[in-house]
């Protein structure tokens, strides 16, 4: 559990270190302003989401294939690629075969999910999954504050740092990380069961998990509007700095390391994956009506605590989702969830930006910043009605696979 935590988190200091340099690279490299270099931005995030979307559920079906370890390795190694390769681009065309690289082996997550579902007793599962939340908290706190002591070097530096961890990541990954998918329990790979609209459409098989998959849907979609609009939407209404919205970032990204790590593992032996969700999702509508509703700049603080509990509901639904599936299915189920992450990356963004522009748009009829995240609150309430429709059964029930069928 400590290398596989371990892995992620190093994978997310890389993803963090070249955050802050970003704009400025792609300036450099294309000559563009800023508004040019986001709207770059902007299609290089959604090259990357598309690219994961569709190869989620191949790498979560290889790993039930072939053991999580080589491809927990594969995705690290992309990475490395990925960083290395956007260090010396010499045009913009390198960043995007850069991002389609890492996109294509979806990011260590989908099979640290399945890895850790390997290792973990089934009542300890989610809190599991909550110390991969805390690793990817944590990278965002370290990785932004490295990318940008890294930038007075050159903008280029951040990602010959990130290239480098991610390639010692890949590295010890192979050498230290034990394989957790015992042959017995592989299954034939199938590239019509790695189909992500056919791995999302399998979920539909059980009524219960096919609502806990939509539950993780609206979640993800309303986190993603979150993190597309704030900059705007805090500089549109209190006129904030970076430095501020950095220091917002930062306080987000602390608070939901002690939560994912910290606070679920103590909640969920108490109250269970269904109870957390609920809450979670609850404080996640508060949030977004505090932060739409306040009138001065330190109630947005107050509105990031409040979300920071919304870290909750991932990992105890993707609790809930895994005990509902044998052991030679959780890749292909992980696939399936990275998938529906990847789908609400390419909606939200999408969403939120055009919600945004109409609703602060020179001449229009209206003016209101915050229009997004009352928006990201009514995606939230049908989040928690559908999680009210999942019957508080669903910690004892576990479906067999047929591979189990077979053995048995």
């Amino acid at each position: 559990m400590t290398l596989v935590v371990a892995t992620v988190l190093i994978d997310m200091i890389g993803f963090g270190i070249v955050m802050p340099v970003l704009p400025d690279f792609i300036m450099q490299l294309t000559g563009d302003d800023v508004a040019g270099a986001a709207r770059d931005a902007g299609w290089l995030a959604f090259a990357f989401a598309v690219t994961q979307f569709v190869a989620a559920p191949v790498m979560g079906s290889l790993s039930d294939r072939f053991g999580r370890r080589p491809v927990l390795v594969a995705a690290v190694a992309a990475f490395a690629v990925n960083y290395l390769l956007t260090a010396f681009a010499p045009t913009l065309a390198w960043l995007f075969v850069g991002r389609v690289i890492a996109g294509a082996t979806g990011a260590s997550f989908t099979t640290a999910y399945a890895y850790v579902t390997d290792i973990s007793p089934t009542d300890r599962r989610t809190q599991n999954f909550g110390l991969l939340g805390m690793a990817m908290g944590v990278g965002f706190v370290v990785g932004p504050a490295l990318g940008g002591f890294a930038a007075e070097w050159s903008p280029r530096a951040p990602f010959l740092l990130a290239g480098s961890i991610a390639t010692i990541n890949a590295i010890a990954t192979w050498w230290l990380l034990a394989e957790s998918l015992p042959v017995e329990k592989r299954r034939p790979f199938s590239l019509k069961r790695a189909n992500p609209v056919a791995a999302i459409g399998r979920l539909a098989r059980d009524p219960m998990l096919m609502r806990i998959a939509i539950a993780i849907f609206l979640v993800q979609v309303t986190f993603m509007i979150m993190n597309t609009i704030w900059p705007f939407y805090t500089v549109a209404r209190f006129g904030w700095s970076g430095a501020m919205i950095g220091l917002s970032l930062t306080f987000s990204g602390l608070l939901s390391a002690f939560v994912r790590g910290g606070l679920i593992r103590s909640v969920i032996p108490r109250w269970g994956e269904r109870r957390v969700v609920i809450g979670a999702i609850v404080a996640q509508i508060m949030a977004h009506l505090v932060m739409a509703l306040g009138w001065v700049g330190w109630l947005m603080f107050a509105g990031i605590a409040i979300h920071s509990f919304a870290g909750l509901a991932y990992p105890a639904l993707s609790g809930m989702a895994s005990q509902r599936v044998g052991p030679g299915e959780q890749g292909e189920l992980q696939g399936a969830i990275a998938s529906l992450t990847g789908l609400s990356a390419i909606v939200g963004p999408v969403l939120a930006s055009q919600i945004f522009a109409a609703s602060t748009r020179t001449g229009g009829s209206i003016y209101l910043p915050s229009a997004p995240l009352f928006g990201a609150a009514i995606l939230a309430l049908c989040a928690l009605v559908t999680v009210l429709a999942v019957r508080d059964d669903v910690r004892c029930i576990r479906q067999v696979s047929s591979h189990d069928k077979a053995a048995l």
